[in-house]
């Protein structure tokens, strides 16, 4: 056993988080904590990683435990170099160990051996190497998904034995997150986490900590059983509770009853009577669940936007973010934009809308569209003002569906009720934020809504009642997402942008995209344009003497391993291309389908088999290139 929570009480105010619990944590642990918005998931997560006492009851601790932490918020304002900041996560000897690379002072070299910190040197080496990370670049520069991989690599240089992720895939676009699934189903260690990513949660969890109203429950089962499982308890917890309350009113009635009912009555049957009331009043009634409503408002034109040969790009970009784009979107089209990180989703929403024009190419816009944006950044809320001052915005009742409401009873639909209604947005979680944003948007009329990452921070109910709204809605949808799961359930095609400035178009979600063989950047594509401009580099260069040559920039060197690795992959994706192209050509022969099935259905396997090996070279080529 690594860890024990032993009757543990956490309270917040008059809020309780947790009311005496108890849980274990074992070694190879995968466990993710769920509950609802502002249930106390990451103030138990923090309680348990060490960061203050509980109320009540104990952690126990296995002597020599290591456990690190994986913070949610990224570490983008961080001017260390990345060497500098994972070795930081040793404490102060890895931050010694950092200077000393760069100022070999006798003083450090003292700290240093004091502290038998040499040893820790191969540490820091092999988890900047294993999660290919440029030790000389600087964290702030980083896109959010290195740096996350970054801040990853500083919680594992310890060595864990249990790591915490607290919403680990949050801001990350598919690709990173991909990777970190892959990364955490392979490490070695004891997992607790907290995400909101489905697909995430049912890859990796093989037990589910439920925090409900103060309460942990433990379910050892896959994410998706637990579902089931938190489903049936919900339904029996109504079930008993009905008849708790219909018991309690056949003793309310009986104790009302006349005179002579009164001067009779069992002293017993009044005490149960007490009882039963205070048991009531003790009862913590469960956060209702949102009813969000959309009003599509007055029908669109039934074009939306139609894009013909469409180019745009930047200023000072290299290339633009989108070359010769043909698209058509239809009055209740849903579609999902998804691709890397700044690859010009936000930019093709703008064009979509008639914000930009393109440098080339023509749009053209339908009529009559009503348009909602729901900005990820949330810069449509006053951090300073009320919920209710935000949504309202002076008014005491609204329109919503051509029908008047008051801003409170609008706003309890949200879940938004007394004092948390009158909150400062900026005094928030994150979730609720999402929630507000979300009712601000809804309160107006749309035919057209653009969903900017609009999942963050979503528990999973709201995530699904979001999602059964966005179905049912009969207007248009551009949805800009990194959650698989919620693309897979919303959307009916996908704009994918793969690079280069190549956007295609998808049908289906995103299952459906990697099952057409989409990727977010063509490896092959990269190889054949590389190559011309490597070829004029060295022409242009040749000329040139060694005193003039300016001096390359110092970038990450590759494993010995890894550079055998890479300089072998063009030897071998020409093998496999002359392997299926030899196929192909057996395949084409009149008489091929003549054979028995068994030999045809074991060439075509083999052909497939070789498919999906070029495939991954050319992405392990990307990969290592990339370095």
């Amino acid at each position: 056993m690594l860890l024990q929570l032993d009757g543990v009480c956490l309270r917040y105010g008059v809020q309780v988080l947790a009311d005496h619990v108890n849980a274990k944590i074992e070694r190879g642990d995968r466990i993710c904590l769920v509950g609802r918005n502002g249930e106390g998931k990451s103030s138990l997560l923090s309680l348990i990683g060490g960061k203050g006492d509980p109320d009540e009851g104990e952690i126990i601790r296995q002597s020599g435990m290591v456990l690190s932490t994986l913070e949610q918020a990224l570490p983008e304002d961080c001017t260390d170099t990345v060497y500098r900041y994972v070795a930081g996560g040793l404490g102060d000897v890895g931050v010694w160990l950092s200077e000393y690379r760069d100022h070999q002072a006798p003083e450090l070299q003292a700290k240093i051996e004091s502290a038998h910190g040499w040893e820790l040197l191969a540490k820091i080496d092999s988890v900047l190497d294993r999660l290919d990370l440029d030790e000389s670049a600087k964290v702030m520069d980083l896109s959010g998904g290195w740096q996350r991989r970054a801040a990853l690599a500083r919680a594992l240089v310890t060595e864990p034995d249990l790591l915490i992720l607290d919403e680990p895939t949050n801001h990350l676009d598919i690709a990173a997150v991909e990777w970190l699934e892959d990364f955490l189903a392979s490490y070695r260690g004891a997992l607790l986490f907290v995400s909101h990513d489905r697909a995430l949660a049912q890859r990796l969890a093989t037990s589910v900590w439920d925090l409900d109203r103060g309460i942990l429950r433990v379910f050892n089962c896959p994410f998706n059983r637990y579902q089931q499982e938190k489903e049936k308890l919900l339904e029996e917890e109504a079930r008993n509770d009905a008849l708790f309350d219909k018991k309690l009113a056949q003793e309310e009635t009986w104790i009302r009853q006349g005179i002579k009912a009164r001067r009779t009555r069992n002293e017993g049957r009044v005490r149960a009577l007490q009882s039963l009331r205070k048991e009531r009043q003790a009862r913590r009634e469960r956060q209702g669940v949102a009813k969000m409503a959309l009003d599509a408002g007055e029908r669109s034109g039934k074009l939306v936007a139609e894009l013909k040969g469409v180019t745009f790009g930047f200023e000072g970009d290299a290339a633009p973010l989108i070359r010769d784009l043909d698209f058509t979107l239809m009055r209740g089209d849903k579609v999902g934009l998804i691709g890397p990180n700044g690859a010009g989703k936000s930019t093709l929403i703008r064009l979509l809308l008639g914000d930009l024009e393109p440098q080339s190419g023509h749009i053209r816009l339908g009529t009559k569209q009503q348009v909602a944006y729901f900005d990820q950044r949330r810069d449509t809320l006053n951090p300073d003002l009320t919920v209710v001052d935000n949504i309202a915005e002076g008014r005491e009742n609204i329109e919503v569906g051509g029908s008047t409401r008051h801003v409170m009873s609008y706003l309890s639909d949200f879940l938004f009720t007394g004092i948390k209604a009158r909150t400062k947005v900026g005094a928030l979680s994150g979730g609720e934020r999402n929630r507000a944003l979300l009712a601000k948007l809804f309160s107006q009329p749309a035919n057209v809504l653009v969903l900017d990452e609009p999942t963050n921070d979503l528990d999973v109910e709201t995530l699904e009642l979001l999602e059964q709204l966005l179905m049912e809605f009969s207007g248009t949808v551009l949805l800009v997402s990194h959650d698989r799961a919620f693309l897979d359930n919303v959307v009916e095609s996908c704009l994918a942008f793969e690079g280069n400035g190549v956007v295609r178009e998808y049908v289906g979600g995103y299952q459906d995209f990697v099952r057409q063989g989409g990727r977010f950047i063509s490896a092959e594509e990269q190889l054949k344009a590389r190559r011309p401009a490597d070829t004029k580099a060295v022409e242009e260069t040749s000329s040139v003497t060694p005193e003039d040559k300016p001096k390359p920039q110092k970038a990450k060197k590759l494993s010995y391993k890894l550079q055998r690795e890479l300089d072998a992959l063009p030897a071998k994706i020409e093998s496999l291309e002359n392997d299926i192209a030899a196929f192909e050509e057996e395949m084409a022969a009149p008489d091929f389908y003549q054979q028995d099935s068994e030999t045809v259905q074991a060439r075509l396997q083999s052909l497939a088999e070789l498919q999906q090996a070029l495939e991954e070279a050319f992405e392990r080529w990307a990969e290592l290139d990339s370095m």
